[in-house]
Formats: C-alpha cells, sequence, structure tokens
C-alpha cells in the first residue's frame, strides 16, 4: 500500500509543527498538506522549513479543499470552530479525520457524529498510549471501588492552554463516571469557591492548575477512608500526542465510516 497522504491542520501552531514532524518520522506517512486559518502569519512559508526540518516543498495555505481531493486524511488539532468546518470537507471526501481538538460543545459533538456517517474520525481528548491505558484503569478502579472513595482530578498544562477542565481531564472523568455507571454531567463538580457546603457523594471533581510551558499532567485520585490512590499521568514533549495521532490515522485508513477513538486503536475496549 502508498504512503497515507495526511494534511496538517493548524500547521502553524506547537502540536502543528509538532505533527509535521511526527509524519516525516513514521513509516507508511507522508506530509500531503499544511493548512492555516486565513490572516496566518505562516502562510506562504514552507511547512518543512516552518517545523525546523528545512524546506519540503510543501506550503502553508488556507484554502484546504484542493488539499483535500489529493489527499487520504487530516490531522487536526485545532479550535472547534474549525474542526466542525473541516469535519463537513472531510466527510464530502469520505477521508479520514484525526480530531485532537478540545472544548467541543454538545451542538459540535452531534455535527461531528453527522460526519461520521461519511467520514472515517478517530476523535479522542488524549492520542496518547499512556493516557489511554490510564483511561482503562481509571475505568477499573472507579468500577472497583465504593462511593466511599471520592474522585478527584487535577490536571495541569501550560500558560497558553485555553479550555479548562482539558480533553484529557474530561476523558479520564468519563471513564470514571463510566465505571460508576453514572453520567458525568449530572455528577460532575467543575469548581469551588467560597462557602461551598459539604461535598457532594458520587460527584467526580475537577481541578485545573495554569502556568509555565507543562505540556500536561494528570492524576485521579480515589479518596476513601483513611486511605488513597492516585493514578498518575505526566506528558513530557508533545510527540507523544503527534505519534499517536499519526498511528490513529494509519489504523484508520480502511475502516467503515463512523466515529472511533484511541480505545480502538490501540486494542484496549475489553480492558
Amino acid at each position: 500500500m502508498s504512503d497515507m497522504r495526511l494534511i496538517v491542520a493548524g500547521a502553524g501552531g506547537r502540536m502543528g509543527r509538532t505533527l509535521i514532524h511526527a509524519i516525516v518520522a513514521m513509516d507508511g506517512a507522508v506530509l500531503a498538506g499544511a493548512v492555516e486559518a486565513p490572516g496566518s502569519a505562516v502562510i506562504g512559508r514552507d511547512a518543512g522549513e516552518l517545523a525546523g526540518l528545512g524546506k519540503n516543498g510543501v506550503t502553508v495555505t488556507s484554502n484546504v479543499e484542493p488539499l483535500l481531493a489529493q489527499a487520504d486524511g487530516l490531522l487536526d488539532f485545532t479550535v472547534p470552530a474549525a474542526t466542525i468546518a473541516l469535519a463537513e470537507l472531510t466527510a464530502r471526501q469520505g477521508l479520514v479525520h484525526v480530531i485532537g481538538t478540545t472544548g467541543l460543545n454538545g451542538e459540535d459533538e452531534e455535527l461531528i457524529e453527522e460526519a461520521g456517517k461519511r467520514a472515517v474520525i478517530v476523535k479522542s481528548g488524549n492520542m496518547s498510549l499512556g493516557v489511554n491505558l490510564l483511561a482503562a484503569l481509571v475505568k477499573r478502579v472507579a468500577k472497583t471501588l465504593d462511593d466511599d472513595f471520592d474522585i478527584e482530578i487535577l490536571e495541569m498544562h501550560h500558560n497558553k492552554k485555553i479550555d479548562a477542565p482539558s480533553g484529557t481531564a474530561l476523558m479520564l472523568g468519563r471513564a470514571a463516571a463510566e465505571g460508576r455507571g453514572i453520567d458525568l454531567d449530572q455528577h460532575s463538580q467543575r469548581g469551588r469557591d467560597g462557602h461551598t457546603g459539604a461535598r457532594c457523594a458520587g460527584d467526580i471533581g475537577f481541578a485545573s492548575l495554569r502556568g509555565g510551558s507543562v505540556v500536561g499532567d494528570h492524576t485521579v485520585i480515589f479518596a476513601g477512608p483513611a486511605e488513597r490512590i492516585e493514578l498518575v499521568h505526566r506528558a513530557e514533549d508533545r510527540m507523544i500526542f503527534a505519534r499517536g495521532a499519526v498511528r490513529a490515522a494509519l489504523w484508520a485508513r480502511g475502516q467503515n465510516p463512523g466515529i472511533y477513538s484511541m480505545v480502538d486503536v490501540l486494542g484496549l475496549r475489553d480492558i
């Protein structure tokens, strides 16, 4: 099979540049295009040079549609509005769309579900192997322990991150809720300030820290009577997410249209 031709959306950002590195480094994939929002200062730049790899002949553009006609898939770590627009375009072409965008709301999720009827979409709040293994463990521990153990999720990211809680924290929260057999939306505590009263039994709490250049730290705490269990993941390099995204795209090639996650890519469905 020929190399998979992949487009990077948000190519000028930190994650976009890392995705370009990952495509170049991984067998079976080739960079077929680089896209940025209209007005971006990097439009017209060489994508390889932008990523620090030297010129590769791929020019950053704001017009994605001609690129999609010549590509197999799109890697998308952008913002919700851009992701929704790109989902419709990839669906028209029946392409693979790997979505690492966070901050999507309920309406966004519905639009992505609709696009998944025509495109192969792999969507995850975190593309790393370690975090997805952590989510599987969180689900198992939450299922094993009863409500005497309160669940709290602490996350920290760099000072440029614009959404909170992080997509990964919410992913871990959903894993915990699934293990407990509850609806996260009905049992989620996103912030505490002032005289809050006692903690509500069964809630899953979230706390978000922002500062410096932290790539991503996540801790899931199970706090019970006289003992505490903590499951921790610390990301040290964005390349772990980029490699996972490229791996997801390669896995998705040839799959039937639908919505998939890294659980499917990594074969963790039965853990």
